[in-house]
């Protein structure tokens, strides 16, 4: 799996492994993209929110992505998709600072020691303050299979506070955490969206990872996201992403070209067609078969500037740049030379197309039952779902905690959802 959504052979990946640096993230970002779809959705706001990060990416019809990036504070230029990663995941840890704030992440318990509920971890976590709420339920975590230890975590995470003189109550810590690191996470999806002038209430909330559930809703509320998407085994969406991904090459060629109105369409076509013929050539080379299928893009940008847009290429490039560049920024040159810096292809091949499917290990699911939960400081009487109960078109109602074996989901107070044909668990958001 490679950084920029698609797949290669394992021969091409050991010879250029910097390609794969965000295959985990990326795989997330096809897997929601393609269960998205199913249920009609093609603009979508991927948020993968996992133990130690949360990963964010707008998709508008395509998921696209850049070929500049920077992890780990190196910079890498390759193509990879416009993931934006924030240290905040189940496992982030909470402390305050020297100035008595409350703080979140970035760092974390990660899998050795875990959080405290987990049975070895001593600091506590964001996964601790959903336990402390009721919005996860100790029995029910992995499908019944591993109890969380809610007596250890009050014990261990009430003395923490004692010792550091905080006056605040158990839940009012909790639900400070839970704050916290939503507003880390609202930011990140900002970041991919409004900053870069897209209007979140035109788009779906695609949650998955083992902790997207538990924040998703409130995230949609804060930023009048209309509709949260829940696909099947969110835990695993990655993974699945992976399996569906298209194997994909991406050719470049820089050319650095200057005009005003007029595009150079026959330079830029014998460019393209050399590009076409060595995809062809490799793909054909490393046994792919099917049609080859290319995406033309130009990388443009106003004379005298430092930085480009990628445009896709037609007739009309330099109008759609000058569209995009006055979408993005606020302003356009419309009389100003423009110049066309590099030439990029996409070619890709097809994958077969699949479906998450059953689960290796059938259970019998469990019946609903009521639970208190802490929801924006007041405890409420919560439905608790299995969602394998959950009878695809039946609309239900929150406020409800939906249990699965690789995931929690949390619905507030009054917002339907259902279970589509599909497999997606839907969430509508009431306006606030």
């Amino acid at each position: 799996m490679q950084s920029s959504g698609g797949i290669t052979t394992l021969r091409s990946a050991a010879r250029e492994p910097v390609r794969t640096v965000l295959s985990g993230p990326a795989g997330g970002v096809v897997g929601a993209t393609a269960m998205a779809r199913r249920s009609g959705c093609e603009r979508i706001i991927s948020f993968d929110m996992g133990g130690t990060s949360t990963d964010v990416v707008l998709v508008d019809r395509e998921v696209r992505g850049g070929n500049q990036a920077e992890v780990a504070g190196v910079p890498i230029g390759v193509p990879m998709l416009d993931i934006h990663t924030v240290g905040a995941g189940g496992g982030s840890i909470a402390r305050f600072d020297a100035a008595g704030a409350l703080r979140v992440g970035p760092e974390s318990a990660g899998a050795d020691p875990g959080p405290i509920c987990y049975g070895r971890g001593m600091q506590p976590t964001v996964t601790d303050a959903n336990l402390i709420l009721g919005r996860l339920q100790a029995r029910r975590f992995l499908g019944g299979e591993f109890t969380l230890d809610l007596e250890r975590t009050r014990q261990i995470v009430s003395a923490w506070l004692k010792k550091r003189s905080c006056k605040l109550s158990l839940e009012q810590f909790a639900a400070g955490v839970i704050r916290v690191v939503n507003a880390t996470m609202e930011k990140a999806i900002r970041v991919v969206s409004i900053e870069r002038g897209y209007d979140p209430r035109e788009f779906a909330l695609v949650a998955f990872g083992g902790a997207g559930g538990l924040h998703a809703c409130e995230l949609a509320a804060a930023l009048r996201v209309p509709r949260v998407i829940v696909p099947a085994r969110p835990g695993a969406l990655s993974a699945f992403g992976i399996l569906v991904s298209d194997v994909v090459k991406d050719y470049s060629r820089t050319v650095l070209w200057r005009t005003l109105d007029d595009l150079p369409v026959k330079r830029l076509n014998d460019e393209f067609n050399n590009l076409r013929r060595r995809a062809k050539q490799e793909l054909r080379a490393e046994g792919w078969r099917g049609v080859i299928r290319s995406r033309l893009s130009v990388d443009v940008r106003y004379r005298g500037q430092g930085y480009e847009l990628n445009i896709p290429y037609n007739g009309k490039l330099i109008a759609a740049f000058r569209r995009e560049h006055k979408r993005r920024y606020g302003y356009s040159y419309p009389a100003r030379e423009i110049e066309l810096v590099t030439l990029r292809l996409r070619a890709t091949v097809k994958s077969a197309r699949l479906s998450p499917g059953k689960a290796l290990v059938e259970r019998s699911p469990v019946d609903p039952e009521l639970s208190s939960i802490l929801f924006e400081d007041r405890k409420i009487e919560a439905t608790i779902y299995d969602r394998d109960s959950l009878r695809p078109g039946r609309k239900y109602s929150g406020p409800a905690v939906v249990t699965e074996y690789s995931a929690t989901t949390i619905v507030p107070p009054g917002a339907p959802f259902w279970l589509e044909w599909a497999g997606n668990l839907i969430i509508q958001i009431r306006r606030q």
